[in-house]
């Protein structure tokens, strides 16, 4: 399957497959929210050997990872001598649940960006690091582009895949991506009703609680704990949603179809 036609209906369930973004569209919208990463480099001192790096990295026009590096730094000297690297990009959630947040890693060649490519290069850069901005002249730093390779999406368990570099960089960001993490919180605690009658009338569980974990321009992931076990699924909207306002509106959408016995599609 393509990474632009991934849908997922949930590891154990047998219902219909829900509708979500690409694993394309998902890497995408992770190393747009992310500013750091993890460099590996191939050694210089220990040949064929990875050598890692916290690395901070902006992104240009096509979403492929830019560096302000100094040239004294081990993993500059390392890509000087082999262009070969990879950058691991994580959510916070992951130094809480770390194999079951998303991940991806995008494969590549770093070379440096020539000098006539630098001024738009350094302008995104600052844009996302702007105390970049007191040692972006130095003469030993210089900006740095992945040319990607390859990329490898890990969205949880179950959900993995290669993506093409031309459909990550054709992929656009998720609508909901800079509001999401808000909007979740407030929902988690201001509409625990809403969620319970959904897993209550859709999943027909004995739901004692239920939260959001993860929400996108499609519908959402629900994570529900019963008397006897915790059990997730995703539920889609109706239609997109484009910004907040609309993703509260599909909710409560959802929740008078609920009411109404009106079948909503979702994999509890």
């Amino acid at each position: 399957m393509s990474s632009t036609q991934q849908h997922n209906s949930g590891p154990d369930s047998d219902g219909p497959e829900v509708p979500e973004p690409s694993h394309a569209e998902r890497a995408k919208t992770l190393v747009y929210l992310q500013h750091t990463g993890g460099l590996s480099t191939i050694s210089r001192k220990q040949p064929g050997w990875p050598f890692g790096s916290v690395m901070p990295y902006g992104l240009d026009d096509q979403g492929q990872p830019l560096f302000l590096i100094s040239t004294m730094a081990m993993h500059t000297q390392n890509l000087l001598g082999d262009p070969r690297a990879s950058l691991l990009v994580t959510p916070p959630e992951s130094r809480t649940d770390p194999l079951g947040a998303a991940r991806v890693t995008l494969m590549g060649s770093v070379t440096r960006v020539p000098k006539e490519e630098s001024g738009p290069v350094r302008e995104r850069y600052l844009a996302r690091h702007a105390n970049a901005a007191y040692w972006v002249d130095f003469n030993d730093f210089g900006f740095f582009r992945m040319a990607i390779a390859d990329i490898y999406f890990v969205g949880g368990f179950g959900s993995m895949g290669w993506v093409a570099p031309a459909d990550h960089m054709a992929a656009a960001v998720d609508p909901l991506a800079e509001t999401a993490s808000d909007l979740i919180r407030e929902i988690n605690t201001q509409q625990q009703e809403t969620l319970l009658l959904l897993a209550r009338e859709c999943g027909k569980l004995d739901a004692e609680q239920a939260s959001i974990t993860t929400m996108d321009r499609l519908g959402f992931h629900m994570r529900v704990r019963t008397p006897d076990r915790m059990q997730g699924g995703r539920f889609a909207f109706t239609d997109p949603v484009r910004n907040a306002e609309e993703a509260c509106a599909g909710l409560a959408d959802l929740a008078a179809k609920a009411r109404a016995g009106v079948q909503v599609l979702h994999s509890l």
